[in-house]
């Protein structure tokens, strides 16, 4: 109050709403109005509810608006946030100005909509101030440090069934783990990862990140055939896994196939080579781990990742993401949703998996936030007796699985989860109203692309509508291309700090190519509405999502072809109520099997869920004049099928 003489302080009544036309008089007399757009102290530690009032001072008076952050002084007992970020004795306090910045609300808004449009323009900018004055050029090993020092060495950051890892274990493990490493490996080599979720896999990851190796995350669902096409498209020349895993998983195939072209390398191996003095050396090299990291002489916009989607015909490509790029849509994401300390993650995606590694493992361990990891997501009755037993806050998961999950759960299992994020495939009404009505828990609808990090939109608590996949993430550019036949949206481009360095492809192994001019190119046909919530209308690209996962119908018709190489084949997608999409397999072929169609697959290497669950025998497949296959005809001819076999 003593500063309030020092300034000339413009007392507003709460109770009378027209006094705030008294204050946009004097904003329009070029005085200079600081305003709080939040009204309050944070008590989350993210954005809070922003008020339309500010932005209508702001539209009304034609100012500009200055973004100011304040940051670091949440870690004081000023802050209302005990317990949910660490508090420190001295913590840095940073002020950051910048530039000013103009509305642009269409001149036909009035009224009500004109509010709401300024409103969520003047939360734009505080997402985009958030976004920007955070540190994103930072490698992710730099980035665990870093979380050490705010959250403390001694915090719990990660945890299985087995064990729990605090930030002090994980730095000192991925020392210890990553000399070994070293020895067998070169610098920016990539290296193959076939671990399952476990603190053991996130040390393995960190160990790689520490000494400038590139794990490359295996893909062990995909087949013999696809994890040695990734290897050799990575140049992969070891792979580090686990002898239990290979025997819980019944990997034992898979196993063999790689050890014929990498050097298999089994973790317990490399255990027993450690002995007292390797781990006497790590626990004095823990607090010098900075240094190690800073000599290796590793950049943000080097390569940090490499994770692996199909290719066109069917050959998996490699998707190379930086640090940059997966700090930044960790930034993007935490400026949008709120999480602290008092939240646990309960992760049972995979970390090959875009959305596993970033949202279910790197989110949380470099937030201080603690995830326990699960290894599968197959396990419908177990994962949510494990989520009640974990006390988890936060979930990641896919439509099917969380429709599984909701069906089978005790009503109290999710009585302490706040958010349930969703990506990967479209959330059906049904799994939402069942959440929301039997367990009381909101699912929170995203879209993304590995090739983007992989979030690119999202619902948050502050901005949601069901049936949309939310609204694009911050520091994302976007355009739609017009696509022929399609009346509303267009092809989705996107272009932002969380856009891969490149792909790497199996006609040209260990080359990488960049996207073009920065933009990737989503293959999906969306559409916004006048406040910037996704629709996904369809994909463009001829690929089919089941269960969460991308499979090529490419390498469905590879596989009929092998099958029965004297007929012609074809093969759609269509929705399917428990997996998102089923693939039909369309064959002149009259007696065609399933069980032939899985032993070939079995033969080729090819996963499950390549493999057509519907086959619909025809006396030939419709054709252009080019000769190649009528897609277009095909499908609605088989809609139309299913939908009398559906009505008979």
């Amino acid at each position: 109050k003593p500063f309030l003489t020092m300034i000339d302080a413009f007392p507003l009544d709460p109770a009378n709403p027209y006094s705030i036309k008294s204050l946009i008089k004097e904003v329009q007399k070029d005085k200079h109005c600081v305003i709080f757009p939040e009204g309050r102290l944070t008590e989350t530690g993210a954005l809070m509810k922003v008020y339309e009032g500010p932005g209508m001072i702001a539209d009304k008076a034609e100012a500009k608006i200055v973004p100011i952050r304040l940051d670091g002084v949440q870690h004081t007992k000023f802050a209302r946030l005990k317990g949910k970020v660490p508090l420190l004795r001295f913590p840095k306090i940073t002020m950051t100005i910048l530039p000013p910045r103009d509305f642009k609300i269409p001149e036909n808004a009035v009224g009500r909509k004109r509010r709401q449009i300024a409103g969520n323009q003047l939360h734009d900018v505080m997402e985009q101030m958030m976004f920007i004055t955070e540190d994103r050029e930072q490698t992710l090993f730099d980035a665990l440090l870093k979380a050490q020092h705010i959250n403390g060495a001694k915090s719990i950051v990660c945890a299985d069934i087995e064990k729990k890892l605090s930030y002090k274990r994980l730095i000192t493990g991925s020392i210890v783990l990553g000399k070994k490493i070293v020895k067998m490996t070169e610098k920016s080599e990539n290296v193959g990862v076939l671990l399952p979720n476990s603190v053991g896999t996130v040390a393995t990851f960190f160990a790689c990140q520490l000494f400038g190796r590139t794990p490359a995350m295996l893909n062990f669902s995909a087949g013999p055939k696809a994890v040695i096409s990734a290897c050799k498209t990575a140049q992969i020349k070891t792979v580090l896994t686990s002898k239990r895993f290979i025997e819980l998983g019944k990997l034992e195939d898979l196993a063999q196939a790689l050890s014929e072209v990498t050097n298999l390398v089994y973790l317990e191996d490399v255990r027993d080579q450690i002995g007292l003095l390797s781990k006497i050396s790590g626990l004095l090299k823990t607090p010098l781990a900075h240094r190690i990291h800073k000599k290796i002489n590793v950049s943000p916009n080097d390569p940090a990742v490499i994770l692996f989607t199909s290719g066109s015909e069917g050959e998996p490509k490699g998707v190379v993401l930086s640090h940059k790029n997966i700090m930044s849509n960790i930034v993007q994401l935490s400026v949008r949703v709120d999480f602290n300390r008092q939240d646990k993650v309960f992760n049972c995606l995979p970390m090959f998996h875009s959305f596993g590694l970033t949202g279910g493992t790197l989110l949380p361990v470099l937030s201080g936030v603690e995830t326990f990891l699960y290894p599968s997501p197959l396990h419908i009755r177990i994962v949510p007796e494990m989520v009640y037993h974990t006390n988890a806050t936060i979930m990641f998961g896919t439509d099917t699985f969380l429709n599984g999950y909701a069906r089978v759960a005790h009503p109290y299992d999710f009585y302490n989860m706040r958010y349930i994020f969703a990506g990967a495939e479209k959330v059906k009404d049904e799994t939402r109203q069942l959440y929301m009505e039997r367990y009381g828990v909101r699912i929170l609808e995203g879209y993304g692309a590995t090739e983007c990090a992989p979030v690119i939109a999202v619902n948050s608590p502050m901005h949601q509508k069901p049936g949309s996949v939310g609204r694009m993430l911050t520091g994302i550019e976007y355009r739609l291309d017009n696509v022929p036949g399609v009346d509303e949206g267009g092809r989705l481009f996107v272009r932002g700090p969380n856009v891969m360095l490149g792909y790497l492809k199996a006609e040209k192994p260990g080359v990488l190519q960049p996207p073009e001019q920065g933009w990737h190119d989503t293959g999906d046909i969306v559409d916004f509405d006048s406040n910037g919530y996704i629709e996904i209308k369809g994909r463009a690209k001829r690929f089919a999502k089941i269960a969460g996962e991308m499979v090529s119908l490419t390498i469905a018709e590879t596989l009929a072809k092998a099958a029965y190489p004297e007929n012609d084949h074809a093969v759609v997608a269509v929705p399917d109520p428990k997996k998102g999409e089923q693939l039909i397999l369309v064959t002149t072929q009259s007696d065609a099997q399933k069980a032939k169609l899985s032993e070939q697959a079995l033969k080729m290497g090819i996963t499950e869920l390549g493999v057509p669950k519907t086959i619909l025998p025809v006396d030939k497949l419709p054709v252009l004049g080019t000769g190649k296959t009528d897609y277009v005809t095909l499908q609605q001819n088989v809609e139309s099928e299913m939908g009398l076999k559906k009505a008979s």
